[in-house]
């Protein structure tokens, strides 16, 4: 489908999905001044189109017992784009990396890492370290975590 041009509603309905996805439609509908009808079938539009990737739910890490999360930059020797593919790939099979960014600059990637305890935080970074093409690495381990808002900020209105 080609690309579609969000209105309030639309915009409304990202909003408030993006904050509880769990929402029933009748009272997404409510919220939008929509009946139901036409709120599921905007929300299918949406989704057809992309901008909405999925649903999930947000866990609580610590009550699961994982008390580890730290932020991993990786440097790589050669950025060939093979390279940089196979790096990918390779964070893809590690379980407790939870995001990988390829950056512009001094560093070529940054992970997050999230482990149970410290000691297998230091087995992923001797298995991360051993990786082929891994030049150096650089972690900062997090202390607290002061604001987890998901997702991106939507604005009700066009900004001008």
């Amino acid at each position: 489908m080609g690309r579609i041009k969000l209105d309030r509603t639309d915009r409304r309905l990202l909003r408030d999905l993006q904050a509880d996805g769990r929402m029933t439609n009748v009272e997404l509908a409510a919220r939008a001044e929509l009946s139901a009808p036409p709120c599921l079938r905007r929300v299918r539009i949406l989704e057809n189109a992309g901008f909405i990737q999925g649903y999930h739910a947000t866990l609580n890490a610590e009550a699961l017992g994982f008390a580890e999360t730290a932020f991993i930059q990786v440097g790589l020797e050669r950025q060939a784009e093979t390279d940089l593919n196979a790096f990918e790939l390779l964070t893809l099979g590690w379980p407790e990396v939870r995001e990988t960014y390829m950056l512009e600059g001094v560093n070529d990637f940054l992970l997050k890492v999230v482990t149970k305890d410290q000691r297998a935080y230091r087995r992923f970074l001797s298995l991360l370290t051993g990786s082929p093409n891994v030049i150096h690495v650089k972690t900062m381990r997090v202390v607290r975590r002061a604001k987890h808002d998901v997702g991106v900020p939507i604005e009700l209105d066009e900004p001008t």
